[in-house]
């Protein structure tokens, strides 16, 4: 965590950055994450909720810890960050600051949306952010607070870092992508950048598929 605070304070010379560390499953973190960032900035105007785990597993012989770690981590934190005990939650802050709203982001996948072998205990956290961002862009929209949800296809990142070094899987996944590349981490920074800016002040209740054309690529 100190390493990208600091990497973020080198690209951006007049930042501003508060790291609170903490398991982002445990609803105390979320609450002191609201908590330190009201104290540093005064108000918060946008939710990027991305934390996220895929442990693969068979579903036959997956031990029970993995389906609870895992949801733990990927939905049961995305509800605390944004609701945990209402009073110290981002979109009880967002509701009362002045003036009032802002931009909630639910990083899902587009594992919300269709299956995999070895992640049964996976696509259900998945699904449940985009279902989470629904339903909270309907409750908070007379608070003008926007919730949307996020859904990138293969992205190169630490967590399929094994999964796509078998090269026969990597190549698959790259000819069933219509523009014939897996993602990069930039590549979801400017649709979650979008959501976030007054660009896309109408816009709630979204979901954003993130792929390169993965899930289109049927035939």
């Amino acid at each position: 965590m100190r390493s990208l605070k600091e990497q973020i304070e080198s690209l951006y010379a007049n930042a501003k950055v508060v790291a609170v560390p903490g398991d982002i499953a445990l609803r105390e973190t979320s609450m002191k994450v609201v908590e330190e960032g009201v104290k540093a900035f005064q108000r918060i105007d946008v939710l990027v909720s991305n934390a996220g785990i895929c442990p693969f597993a068979d579903f036959l012989t997956m031990p029970p810890e993995t389906w609870e770690r895992t949801r733990q981590v990927n939905l049961d934190g995305s509800f605390y960050i944004t609701q945990g005990d209402h009073r110290t939650a981002v979109a009880n802050q967002m509701k009362n600051q002045v003036p009032q709203g802002g931009s909630i982001i639910g990083i899902s996948s587009i594992s919300a949306l269709v299956g995999g072998e070895y992640q049964c205990h996976y696509t259900p956290t998945k699904a449940g952010i985009l279902s989470l961002m629904q339903s909270c862009a309907v409750a908070l929209g007379k608070y003008n607070i926007r919730a949307n949800a996020v859904l990138p296809g293969t992205v190169e990142t630490h967590i399929n870092k094994e999964d796509l070094s078998n090269a026969a899987k990597r190549e698959g996944m790259v000819k069933r992508t219509a523009l014939g590349r897996l993602g990069a981490p930039d590549d979801i920074a400017g649709p979650v950048v979008f959501l976030a800016s007054d660009l896309a002040k109408y816009v709630t209740g979204a979901q954003v598929l993130v792929d390169g054309g993965l899930f289109v690529n049927l035939q």
